[in-house]
């Protein structure tokens, strides 16, 4: 599972001309599912992400998690965080989890970030989402959660 996390001031999803999800200050992330993800992959990817110390304490240093800063939590899907670009000018998704299974493991983690966390929005799996956001910091960072290993 990847994550990719930006600490905001607000953040945002719009899809159809209709906010489907919205929040203050937080970590707006893109979520994406890899082929071999599974559950456990997605709760260690949201536990990472609930206590991945991306706030300023007293003293100025990251020290607080969103959770620490009751800040929001705005969860949007999105598959193009898995794309192979080694060669050529054009993305391959083949790392990307199918669809189903992408949308089965987004649904989960919103499913036990709402039963973790207090405020948690997201956006919509498979739309054509707009997402506006006002990047605190700028403060990114791209978490991964890789799948066990199969010995041979």
């Amino acid at each position: 599972m990847i994550g990719l996390l930006q600490r905001v001031s607000e953040a945002s999803v719009t899809v159809d001309g209709e906010v489907t999800g919205a929040i203050g200050r937080g970590l707006m992330v893109l979520v994406c599912a890899e082929k071999g993800d599974t559950e456990r992959e997605a709760d260690a990817l949201l536990a990472k992400l609930l206590t991945y110390r991306v706030f300023a304490d007293d003293a100025g240093k990251m020290n607080r998690s969103v959770t620490d800063v009751a800040g929001g939590l705005l969860l949007v899907p999105q598959f193009t965080l898995a794309a192979d670009t080694r060669s050529g000018t054009r993305p391959s998704f083949s790392p990307a989890a199918a669809p189903e299974d992408g949308r089965r493991l987004f649904d989960h983690v919103v499913r036990q970030a709402r039963e973790r966390h207090g405020i948690v929005e997201t956006g919509r799996f498979g739309a054509d989402m707009k997402v506006a956001l006002i990047n605190d910091g700028p403060v990114t960072f791209w978490l991964r959660i890789d799948p066990p290993r199969v010995a041979n």
